[in-house]
């Protein structure tokens, strides 16, 4: 373990998948078909999608906001040969954390 290294992180990242996501939607709501959880995650996607696409800012209570922003062109260093290469202007999406997950990611809990 490094010296400044936090016991309590974990090296061993894992992901939650939408099949997880779904399952887990199934396992809690009574009489919740996997097909009828499966097709309103996809739903739900779609729209958040939709939504950002048209430039719209989606924002979930409680979990945070998703935003589009446009990155600037820039000139970079190609960093195998040093010369210089330049990146176009594009969009990215940006996620904010909402107060109420950040509080409980920061102490731990």
């Amino acid at each position: 373990m490094e010296p400044d290294a936090d016991p309590n992180v974990s090296n061993q990242l894992t992901t939650m998948l939408k099949k997880d996501i779904i399952n887990y939607l199934v396992d809690n709501i009574p009489y919740l078909m996997k097909q009828d959880a499966s097709r309103a995650v996809n739903i739900i996607i779609t729209t958040l999608i939709e939504g950002l696409k048209n430039g719209q800012r989606v924002e979930i209570r409680g979990f945070g906001s998703l935003s589009v922003r446009e990155r600037r062109a820039k000139s970079v260093p190609n960093p195998k040969t040093g010369e210089m290469m330049h990146i176009p202007a594009r969009k990215s999406i940006h996620f904010t954390m909402s107060k109420s997950l950040k509080e409980p990611l920061i102490k731990g809990n």
